[in-house]
């Protein structure tokens, strides 16, 4: 700073530009007015700056809650009444959503706001208007919150979008409303003896984990109306019911503690099982009895086609059995699966029998000469399957008399004029070996008794499974 020649203080830069302007001596005054410019200025501007600080309170809202609610002035390590009577805790819920249910885990995943009730003297403040003051997650960290968990939990976090969605609500006489959104992923144990045509109870436990019941109560702050839920729609479930209890757990090292319960009961839709499952084992089974309207002498047909069922039933139960857990037990889906594979299988097996019966019939008959050498067996076929007596040249044979009568001394020829009564004739039953050997004589029978007895046991087995189950 240099002083001209009236004692005002100039800067160098300035003092050099005046006088390279030459003007008149009056620069000084010039940087004087400058001054005081920047001066009445850099007021304005601190003013302004007063004002918006005095509109907009927020700025400062968290330290003058923190001396509002006294929080330095107390020790929130503690439980509100640390010594006296367990502190009263109430709960609500609304479920907003079942995200998921897996049965290979044996879990389900649910997305719920749980809001907590209690009341710490300790953050009383007077107040006018008798209005509370709303908080975020940041003032949560410095006071005591009630330390409840999911029990028997696998997952759990609280949402963080855009924000942690954690929201506190003090009231002026110290009455407090903790809120938090949460998704969790539980166990839930089920109970597969039915599926699918089974119903699931499960339940969602909440428990404080380090106070037991001298500390802490828990309990349901309106009831049963203290859980509320959404319109949820499940792709596989359908809810039949949400109802809130409570109870007590007991831990040897810690004591009792109050327990919550959100039970909820589902009931599996049948539909889509009888898309993926039902409808097409039903229709291998149908379709396995194709075999016994075909020619017993087409073997690559009827081979192909039993082979193809049972390797179709095995797909079948290959995906339904990897689409569950391992259990030790066996399910209603199973009863169903192995049992219509036992139909296909039993199917290929008549065929076998039928093969074989129809081999050794040739065998005898090529023994007795009923059949020529020169014998064409293809030519001799009818559509369903049998041989025909007009169709293969057959020795003939003469009848032999009757030699037995009812009176040993009667000829022969007089028993022929001896006629028995009408309603007095008498027919020998056939013993279990010589239904055996007609079956084998008359193969083509073992077909045909397969075209009624498979269909009907089928229908037999159908009516008793799902009166059981259904």
């Amino acid at each position: 700073m240099l002083q001209d020649k009236k004692g005002f203080y100039v800067e160098k830069g300035t003092s050099d530009l005046c006088s390279s302007l030459q003007f008149v001596g009056k620069c000084g005054l010039i940087v004087n007015t400058k001054q005081h410019l920047l001066f009445w200025g850099l007021l304005f501007n601190l003013r302004i700056d007063y004002k918006l600080k005095r509109q907009d309170s927020t700025k400062t809202l968290l330290i003058k809650s923190e001396q509002l609610l006294r929080i330095e002035e107390h020790d929130f390590a503690m439980r509100p009444g640390f010594g006296g009577a367990a502190i009263p805790v109430g709960i609500d819920v609304q479920v907003e959503s079942i995200d998921s249910i897996s049965e290979v885990n044996m879990d389900f995943t649910m997305t719920l706001y749980l809001r907590h009730y209690w009341k710490d003297e300790r953050l009383s403040f007077p107040s006018r208007t008798n209005q509370s003051r709303t908080f975020d997650s940041r003032l949560v960290k410095k006071i005591w919150v009630p330390d409840v968990f999911f029990v028997h939990s696998k997952r759990s976090f609280i949402h963080d979008t855009t924000m942690e969605n954690i929201m506190l609500r003090v009231y002026p006489d110290g009455n407090i409303l903790y809120s938090v959104r949460v998704t969790v992923t539980a166990l839930c144990s089920m109970d597969f003896s039915s599926f699918p045509l089974d119903t699931q109870n499960c339940s969602l436990e909440l428990e404080s984990y380090a106070y037991n019941e001298n500390d802490l109560m828990l309990y349901w702050k309106n009831g049963n109306d203290s859980l509320r839920t959404d319109e949820i729609v499940l792709s596989q479930f359908f809810i039949e019911h949400f109802h809130a209890s409570s109870g007590l757990a007991f831990y040897s090292s810690t004591g009792w503690y109050n327990r919550l319960f959100i039970n909820f009961i589902l009931r599996r839709h049948i539909f889509f099982f009888m898309l993926q499952t039902y409808f097409p084992t039903m229709l291998m089974v149908v379709l396995s009895w194709v075999s016994f309207w075909i020619d017993r002498r087409a073997v690559p047909a009827r081979v192909s086609l039993g082979m193809t069922t049972v390797l179709t039933m095995s797909t079948i139960i290959t995906g339904v059995s990897s689409s569950m857990p391992q259990v030790s037990y066996v399910k209603a889906v199973d009863i169903y699966l192995w049992t219509s594979f036992l139909f296909v299988f039993l199917s290929v097996i008549e065929y076998a029998a039928v093969n074989y019966c129809t081999t050794l019939e040739e065998m005898r008959k090529m023994r007795r000469g009923k059949i020529p050498s020169t014998f064409d067996a293809s030519q001799a076929m009818a559509f369903d399957g049998c041989f025909h007596d007009n169709d293969i040249e057959l020795t003939t044979f003469t009848r032999m008399a009757p030699t037995l009568t009812s009176n040993p001394l009667t000829t022969p020829t007089q028993s022929s004029d001896i006629r028995a009564p009408e309603g007095t004739r008498l027919r020998r039953q056939r013993s279990v070996r010589e239904n055996v050997d007609l079956l084998v004589n008359n193969s083509y029978m073992i077909d045909s008794y397969s075209r009624l007895a498979f269909p009907l046991s089928y229908l037999l087995f159908n009516t008793i499974y799902w009166s059981l189950y259904s």
